[in-house]
């Protein structure tokens, strides 16, 4: 009988240590488990901003590729015009301030200038340098201006003499801001004279970017 209750102690016990072990193995799986959890919903994490962080990084790259492609790496801008594509004669008088218009494209790197209203459009803040010339024939009457916008800048004139085929020029450097318009303005009742030898002519270029 002593020895039974030995064996169904020992038994008793086994069991208990069993069902111990079995329950520290459900904790342990639990506890990983919910530790994998947290470690994937990191890992999940991660991933979606390592996503945008790329999204980003190619829309720069690309930014800069398109930028290069239209600038070689930085900004270039450069006009140069003569009043009259073909033909001679006299430009003006007019009514009131006109805008002189240089069909006589040399040059226009950026696009800036428009021949069709003889003004140039700052598409880059920066400093820049402008010089335009002006010529008369027969009649000393000829006043033309370099503007910025509405503001007169410098001018050249010759209005009077009896002399004829006078010419001459002016030229400055201005600090523009993007949408900054530049032009040459022939002033009311006054005229200038131009042919294929292009006397009047309108040239600027951005010197550096702001």
């Amino acid at each position: 009988m002593k020895n039974i209750a030995v064996l169904i102690l020992a038994f008793g016990c086994c069991v208990c240590q069993v069902a111990a072990e079995e329950n520290n193995d459900t904790l342990s799986l639990t506890s990983i488990s919910q530790t994998l959890g947290v470690v994937g919903e990191k890992v999940a994490n991660m991933a979606e901003k390592i996503t945008l962080l790329e999204s980003k990084l190619q829309n720069s790259e690309g930014e800069v590729l398109e930028l290069q492609s239209l600038t070689a790496g930085k900004p270039q801008v450069a006009f140069s015009a003569a009043l009259m594509d073909s033909g001679s004669g006299n430009i003006g008088p007019f009514n009131t301030n006109t805008p002189l218009k240089y069909k006589k494209v040399f040059s226009n790197t950026g696009n800036g200038y428009n021949p069709s209203t003889g003004i140039f459009t700052a598409l880059v803040s920066g400093t820049y340098f402008f010089r335009f010339s002006m010529h008369n024939s027969h009649v000393a009457n000829s006043v033309v201006s370099l503007m910025k916008n509405t503001e007169r800048l410098v001018s050249v004139w010759d209005t009077s003499g009896n002399d004829s085929n006078d010419m001459g020029s002016n030229a400055v450097v201005i600090a523009l801001q993007v949408g900054d318009s530049v032009f040459v303005e022939l002033q009311a009742n006054r005229e200038v004279y131009d042919d294929i030898m292009h006397y009047n002519t309108f040239t600027g270029f951005l010197l550096f970017a702001a």
